[in-house]
């Protein structure tokens, strides 16, 4: 284990004692379904108590977040360190890369194992675990490819469900022809196998087939550059199979995540299909959609429009950004990855004169969160424990994490983040802790960031001040049949396993939790250091925040300032419903 050296450690600072014990005091804590104002008390990396008037061992560090707010350490359900790819390799390893994720707040990624066609996927499991377990500087779960179909690959997913491999979650491509791309039957036989297996299926969804020929059609009339590329697979492609996947996953009876959804078009595909199935859907979407746009692939530059490049693209809708953000607010979309998978210039350049050749993928694990509170908490469009729900929460619960991960209370890992919301940087590629050597956020300017992050009870970013330590993390075994996922259904409805009534109609889409936001004043109070106590929040749905004073149209009687003044209830409830509308009826 190696400590990182390009940021000085504070001095008088033992590492092993700020690991062993550690204690936050005067923050406000966040979580997706309440905030508060309590200290936190850690020790051995576990969160011990969460409260006022804590007793406190001697010894113990103290930090001061007196106008801060404590939340969970991210987790990042979406990145690609060291995957090999049209002909280059992603120059984020699992060292590099999750160093960067902390420095922005994320303390727990889950990367993707690909196997190439016709490859043992237990083989490329344990090829990812070597890459990964001497690395990673946080905890990290492996989620894994179908990118072929046969007897064994079931069998192999079988076994890579059990507790030696602990993976519970299957990814397939509809895109990506020759190379991962499954057709509709091979399709449907993994979502079978993800349903009999109690996994959860993800798809990326795009059409392979239309995308191929546009391709063809597009370099026959001297269309080269980069902007063939979203020329050759635009919105409804996207949505198309969406669409498709969606429809396929309601005949295999399984419930199905679509990864980095990136148009209004495939949310609008995905709500329809909600209105007609049960099984539960979730949306993931990117921090590259909410913080940039398909403007830059017109640039003249080559290298600046090639490190745009990512399937499915960015969308030159200008307005396409508002819209994920508020997708992500009101529950259309459940949660926000990175897709990090980075490459230099000199890789991009393989697809000089042929767009199809440059390789996919941009940056954003480290300035993931940063640019969500940006562009949602700071516009009004989101209040913070959306944020919490759909940086950590919500795929904590997804991919059966939770509460390990994701939740600031007793007896979950430390896993916290001390978020400072007036902190201003700008973003560039020039201080970023990426390998890479281009951000599509260049010049960005964001304010809030995270001050502290506690990874597994250590203090690894320290008042902005980067302290990894490689190979810190543990791998996390993500376990099938989860609860949030797979839970108990609804009173009258029949199991997974069997198919609804032709008499009882599709249930339509219905929002998950409370229709009151948090009162800007209160929050903006605590942060010029006025204590308030207790203080509802708009989640799991996470609907717009209202502006103070605007009237509740669910509830014209409802107060919020009245309800937080003499509030004397607890602050945290447990909700019912997950995100994507689908009540476990455990929670």
């Amino acid at each position: 284990m190696t400590i990182d050296t390009t940021a000085s450690s504070v001095s008088g600072i033992n590492i092993k004692s700020s690991q062993n014990r550690l204690l936050i005091k005067n923050g406000r804590v966040v979580n997706d379904d309440g905030m508060e104002d309590a200290d936190v008390y850690i020790e051995d990396g576990v969160i011990k108590q969460v409260g006022r008037n804590l007793i406190i061992p001697g010894g113990t560090r103290t930090i001061d977040a007196t106008g801060k707010l404590v939340m969970p350490g991210g987790i990042d359900p979406h990145t690609h360190f060291e995957l090999e790819m049209m002909g280059a390799k992603s120059v984020d390893d699992f060292y590099k890369g999750t160093r960067a994720a902390v420095a922005g707040g994320t303390t727990t990624v889950i990367d993707f194992v690909l196997p190439n066609k016709g490859q043992s996927l237990i083989e490329a499991y344990n090829n990812w675990r070597q890459k990964a377990d001497g690395k990673v500087c946080c905890d990290y779960a492996l989620h894994v490819g179908v990118t072929w179909w046969s007897p064994s690959v079931r069998n192999e997913m079988e076994m890579l469900t059990n507790d030696q491999y602990g993976v519970n979650s299957f990814k397939m491509f509809m895109a990506y022809k020759d190379a991962w791309m499954l057709n509709d039957y091979e399709l449907q036989c993994a979502l079978e196998a993800c349903t009999e297996l109690q996994a959860l299926a993800q798809v990326h969804a795009e059409n392979g087939n239309i995308i191929a020929r546009n391709c063809e059609k597009l370099l026959a009339a001297g269309v080269t550059g980069p902007e063939g590329h979203p020329r050759s697979r635009d919105e409804e492609v996207e949505a198309e199979a969406v669409n498709r996947a969606c429809v396929i996953a309601n005949q295999a009876n399984s419930p199905l995540y679509i990864v980095h959804i990136m148009s209004k078009s495939a949310i609008q595909a995905l709500q329809n299909a909600r209105t007609r199935q049960r099984p539960p859907l979730y949306g993931e979407t990117l921090a590259a959609t909410v913080g940039t746009d398909g403007s830059h692939y017109r640039n003249a530059c080559f290298r600046h429009a090639a490190a745009h490049v990512l399937s499915p693209p960015l969308r030159a809708d200008p307005s396409t950004p508002q819209a994920i953000v508020e997708a992500l607010a009101d529950d259309s979309l459940q949660v926000i990855g990175s897709d990090n998978c980075t490459f230099h210039e000199k890789d991009k350049e393989l697809g000089k004169g042929n767009f199809t050749k440059i390789p996919n993928g941009v940056n954003g694990v480290e300035d993931r969160m940063a640019i969500l509170w940006q562009k949602a908490v700071n516009t009004g469009v989101m209040d913070p424990c959306r944020f919490v729900a759909v940086t950590s929460a919500n795929a904590a619960k997804i991919f059966n994490l939770w509460p390990q991960k994701g939740r600031v209370e007793a007896g979950s890992d430390a896993d916290v983040v001390v978020w400072d919301p007036r902190l201003q940087r700008t973003i560039s590629a020039a201080t970023h802790h990426q390998a890479v050597d281009f951000n599509i956020f260049e010049g960005q300017e964001v304010v809030g960031s995270p001050q502290y992050v506690i990874v597994n009870g250590r203090v690894c970013l320290d008042d902005g001040q980067l302290r990894v330590a490689e190979g810190f993390g543990k791998f996390l075994k993500t376990p099938v049949n989860c609860p949030y996922v797979y839970g108990l259904p609804e009173p009258g409805t029949p199991p997974l396993d069997e198919p609804p009534s032709p008499d009882v109609p599709s249930p339509a889409h219905v929002s998950n939790g409370g229709s009151h936001s948090p009162d800007l004043k209160l929050l903006n109070k605590h942060l010029e250091g006025v204590s308030v106590t207790s203080s509802g929040c708009s989640t799991p749905t996470g609907r717009k925040m209202r502006e103070p004073g605007q009237r509740d149209l669910q509830n014209s009687t409802f107060s919020i300032s009245k309800e937080v003044e003499g509030l004397d209830t607890k602050t945290s409830v447990r909700v019912r419903n997950p995100p994507g509308g689908k009540s476990s009826g455990l929670w």
